[in-house]
């Protein structure tokens, strides 16, 4: 894997780590850093030896926003121009399972590249917050839409219109978080969920977080018939057979992923 400027990457086994490292900016999301996240994302994706993915920043600021000296003199054509945000959809489309470990900041950009991501472990210093409104624009990548999926409109409009950051208790109580924990357990407890998920059928695991995003985008009706295609595809795999036939024999499974 090539070195990187901006974020630090690390294997464990079959959880693979981005640690954003842009400390000077509090992990500022700059182009640059977008770039960086995304074609490790993408090649973390294709690697059948990592089963999940945990995104994580600093004790202080896990990303306090997008880059606004970056931005602050673009223009409307020039920001279209560019497609200055439209890589992050590429890291949104990953289909391994991503844990977000947050602690400290999680603002604009920080709080909206957590919500790209599949569970969201918050330490008890976690901050979370959209505050475009206040500087002239609006969330950028995905706030509008994934905070309202996450929390409901009521809640999300009054956090997005107000600007008001949320503390790690609030967002847990409202379901913008997974979990709470100590601040200085994250990264373990992330570790320990992330070797947990990647220890199961990785076929299995696609087929589930592609079903649970259809959830958000289609009909029931629809997705219902997606998840019944994708349960009975799974037939077909290795992993199923290993895995049913490890329950009659009580016995841990021993997947091959494929």
């Amino acid at each position: 894997m090539t070195e990187h400027e901006t974020i630090r990457v690390e294997r464990q086994d079959r959880v693979a780590w981005i640690h954003l490292d842009r400390p000077e900016a509090l992990n500022a999301l700059n182009a640059q850093l977008m770039r960086e996240v995304v074609a490790v994302a993408k090649e973390l994706d294709a690697d059948d030896g990592v089963g999940a993915i945990v995104v994580t920043g600093s004790e202080r600021a896990f990303a306090a926003g997008a880059d606004i000296k970056e931005m602050a003199t673009k223009s409307t054509a020039e920001m279209r121009a560019d497609g200055h945000f439209d890589a992050w959809l590429e890291f949104a489309d990953v289909e391994k399972p991503v844990i977000a470990a947050v602690s400290g900041y999680a603002l604009g950009g920080g709080c909206e590249l957590a919500l790209m991501c599949d569970i969201i472990l918050a330490a008890d210093t976690a901050t979370f917050g959209l505050p475009e409104v206040g500087l002239g624009v609006i969330p950028g990548i995905g706030g509008t839409q994934r905070l309202v999926r996450a929390v409901g409109y009521p809640k999300a409009a009054e956090i997005i219109l107000t600007g008001r950051r949320v503390g790690a208790e609030e967002a847990e109580r409202i379901g913008l978080v997974s979990r709470v924990v100590a601040a200085d357990a994250l990264l373990e407890e992330a570790g320990k969920v992330a070797a947990g998920i990647a220890a199961k059928s990785l076929p299995a695991l696609r087929a589930a977080k592609a079903a649970m995003d259809a959830a958000l985008e289609v009909p029931l009706t629809e997705g219902l018939a997606l998840e019944a295609e994708r349960f009975t595809g799974l037939f077909d795999t290795a992993d199923q057979k290993e895995g049913m036939a490890a329950f009659s024999e009580k016995r841990e499974p021993r997947f091959q992923h494929r």
